[in-house]
């Protein structure tokens, strides 16, 4: 069984909310068997259901143990909605210019 699960993060009174919300993306594109895709809003995550949920909420906690004050708005559905109905497969890739912040940690300040 497969899950999509759509996340949005909320740092609160973090002034380097940029750099906690990239890493947390980065953290989920390392696991083998994710499939993460980003854009403006929010970041979604598809795979196995048991690996899935417990990387993303092993990730959450460790967001929490780390700011302290962090909201997630969080769907999850059971399912792999990667796939558009056309059949076509959603592109691994970014919004322009996101690619690049997420490889140079330098560009997000």
């Amino acid at each position: 069984m497969h899950i999509s699960i759509e996340i949005s993060l909320y740092p609160l009174a973090n002034e380097q909310f940029k750099t906690d919300i990239w890493a947390f993306i980065k953290t989920l594109r390392q696991v083998d068997g994710l499939k993460v895709v980003t854009n403006g809003m929010s970041t979604q995550v598809f795979g196995e259901y048991d690996l899935t949920t417990q990387v993303v909420m092993a990730e959450i906690k460790k967001v929490h143990e780390k700011l302290g004050s962090a909201v997630f708005i969080c769907k999850f559905i059971a399912s792999d909605r990667s796939v558009l109905s056309t059949g076509s497969k959603i592109e691994e890739s970014t919004t322009p210019g996101y690619e690049k912040m997420l490889n140079n940690k330098a560009d997000i300040s």
